[in-house]
């Protein structure tokens, strides 16, 4: 039986909790970032929902309309962008539209694509993200934000494990340069959301030698090494 009175008021909005009312959706093919953000958006008071691809993130959007949609520009079957195109275009459209990367460079082009602003992987603190989607809802007034201790907003590092063994599919398969791409791209925003700074390093260092044309099998072989090395220590904890 519900005993929650039908005519109570729902709670408002909050210096702490400023999203009340609100739903996110976030498109994020990383579980550690998506998990980041998941824990941002719940201290934040929204309801969120999460895809990790287009294909998913589609069928949120046939069937409801987020408040803030928060898109990943490199996903596993295709760029983000794309969905920020068709959010802004539907009718009506997704009222906060922002797109993410690690690649700092990427702020233009998710502009360009129709998203009202840019998060940079990882996201700096709470009041950064909560600061960024207020900004895009001129309905709500921005609010200061008593930030919590940063480990509270810390994901389970176990998750992180799931998207080195993703990157080791990736790496154990037929690597044409579509999925060299992704690999990339997928690696360097989870290294750079864990803090992980060998890993980051050598995925650059694979991205360089790439722009530059030159040989990257050292590069991929030293990357591979350190994505099994991570899946072995965490498999014997």
């Amino acid at each position: 039986m519900d005993d929650r009175d039908p005519f109570a008021r729902a709670p408002l909005p909050s210096a702490r909790r400023p999203f009340l009312g609100l739903t996110i959706l976030v498109v994020e093919d990383s579980r550690y970032a998506s998990e980041a953000l998941r824990l941002l958006c719940l201290k934040s008071g929204a309801r969120i929902r999460r895809a990790d691809s287009l294909r998913t993130a589609r069928r949120h959007l046939s069937v409801y309309r987020p408040t803030v949609l928060l898109v990943d520009l490199g996903l596993p079957d295709g760029c983000g962008g794309t969905l920020l195109q068709e959010a802004a275009a539907a009718q009506p459209p997704v009222p906060a539209r922002l797109g993410m990367s690690a690649d700092p460079s990427r702020a233009a082009e998710a502009l360009a694509a129709g998203a009202d602003g840019f998060l940079e992987k990882p996201i700096a603190s709470l009041a950064t993200f909560q600061a960024a989607v207020l900004e895009r809802l001129p309905d709500r007034a921005p609010m200061a934000c008593d930030e919590p201790p940063a480990d509270e907003l810390r994901p389970d590092p176990a998750i992180y494990r799931d998207d080195l063994a993703t990157a080791a599919e990736i790496i154990g398969g037929e690597m044409e340069e579509a999925e060299l791409d992704y690999l990339v791209q997928f690696l360097s925003g989870v290294a750079r959301s864990a803090g992980d700074a060998p890993l980051r390093l050598a995925t650059d260092a694979l991205a360089q030698a790439r722009r530059e044309g030159r040989p990257r099998r050292n590069d991929l072989a030293r990357l591979a090494g350190l994505v099994q090395e991570r899946l072995t220590e965490r498999a014997a904890i």
